[in-house]
């Protein structure tokens, strides 16, 4: 199907886009959020343990790490904006993304923990920028098919789970290979692995970023993004952050406590990927149906009993159900605030939108890990941190089914 220029959706008139099959424009801007969240945030829950082993961490340093990641995410939402109002989103995906590799590839060359905070602050202002301009582009893709608006949504942000999946092949792998070698500091080879990937990722994304138009820049207050209009689902969406980043950070950690196999942690961690990459469709009817917060709601209550599970158990069985329960839905709930904007406001206020909903992520995100670690290194231990963690996504889902749609 030719897509024709929409004049009435907030994009400029010059910005005709010949996309042939969104889908597969879709999935290779995929790719985008393979890169920002997969490859190189989530990929450092796998690379803890050996990480924390090798260089004698506390959990609270640990922690610390994904900490300085959300900094640096919250640093590239301040800075996005403007930006994309200079340089475009496509580019500015582009770049962040080729940045994204080279900040990933630092841990493979160094120890150091000052210079390790850095890297993963840095990484996460890389990813910020592919992030948000990716969602701003998938936004469009969808406002020019309406009819797979869900779909087309869910399949950029389930790129995450490719980037897990990959994370979760790369890691073992590359580890036991150099430590076959008795190479030293055997979790470096896998950095640079996986930032090789992010590298091969960034040259997929070049042909969707290309091909897909810039939202036209607004001309009227009408329909501008106010806190005041969204602050429900903009309070459990950070309460979002704060819950689900401390058991992307240390169930890991917690299930190699419990005395779980690598081999079962890197298995466990691979169909959470895969469940994150296939629930672009099972939430796809979700995100059109409802206008208001009630899929965000939906979806973080869900979250809280998969993030429970592991702290009553230590079953394989009901733990991989845990791991695949989370990897079904986490995504889906960035989707769903995408989803959001796209209902209630019109195309050229979504960058600032978007903007909003990840930076109150990124605040969530940095409380998270530190709170969690911190509670780690006590007698309480990693399961008292991740029953926080469940806590503050039911608080999430709590506020935001008060999120109401309004009124366009």
């Amino acid at each position: 199907m030719r897509s024709k220029t929409l004049s009435s959706g907030g994009f400029g008139k010059d910005q005709t886009t010949d996309i042939q099959n969104p889908v597969i424009m879709a999935i290779a801007l995929s790719f985008g959020a393979a890169v920002a969240l997969g490859l190189s945030r989530f990929s450092y829950g796998l690379l803890l343990p050996p990480m924390r082993e090798d260089l004698s961490w506390s959990y609270l340093l640990a922690g610390g790490m994904n900490t300085a990641n959300a900094v640096g995410y919250l640093l590239g939402v301040l800075l996005t904006p403007p930006i994309i109002k200079y340089t475009g989103a496509r580019s500015l995906m582009v770049a962040g993304s080729a940045l994204a590799s080279v900040f990933v590839l630092l841990p493979g060359y160094t120890t150091d923990g000052n210079a390790l905070l850095i890297q993963r602050l840095l990484s996460g202002t890389a990813s910020s920028f592919i992030f948000i301009a990716g969602g701003v582009l998938a936004a469009k893709l969808a406002s020019m098919h309406t009819r797979l608006t869900g779909l087309i949504l869910g399949l950029y942000y389930s790129g995450t789970g490719i980037g897990i999946m990959l994370s979760a092949l790369i890691i073992p792998v590359t580890t036991a290979w150099a430590d076959n070698y008795e190479l030293s500091h055997a979790w470096q080879w896998s950095w640079r692995a996986l930032a090789a990937s992010c590298l091969i990722a960034t040259l997929i994304i070049t042909v969707p970023a290309a091909r897909i138009g810039e939202p036209s820049a607004a001309k009227s207050t009408e329909g501008r993004f106010t806190f005041r209009d969204f602050f429900f689902s903009l309070s459990g969406y950070f309460m979002f952050g704060v819950g689900y980043i401390g058991y992307m950070t240390f169930v890991a950690a917690l299930l190699k406590e419990q005395g779980i196999s690598s081999i079962s942690i890197s298995i466990f961690y691979f169909m959470l990927g895969f469940a994150v990459l296939i629930s672009s469709r099972v939430w796809a009817g979700l995100l059109d149906r409802y206008k208001g917060g009630q899929a965000l709601a939906i979806l973080n209550a869900i979250l809280a009993v998969a993030c429970i599970l592991p702290v009553l158990t230590s079953n394989l069985i009901l733990i991989s159900i845990s791991g695949f329960m989370f990897g079904g839905v986490f995504l889906s709930v960035v989707a769903s605030t995408t989803a959001l904007v796209r209902h209630n406001l019109p195309a050229p206020s979504w960058p600032a939108a978007i903007s909003a909903f990840t930076g109150a992520f990124a605040l969530g995100q940095i409380i998270g890990p530190t709170v969690v670690g911190g509670i780690a290194d006590t007698p309480a231990g990693l399961k008292l941190g991740l029953l926080l963690s469940a806590v503050a996504l039911l608080v999430g889902a709590v506020l935001s089914i008060k999120q109401k749609a309004l009124k366009t």
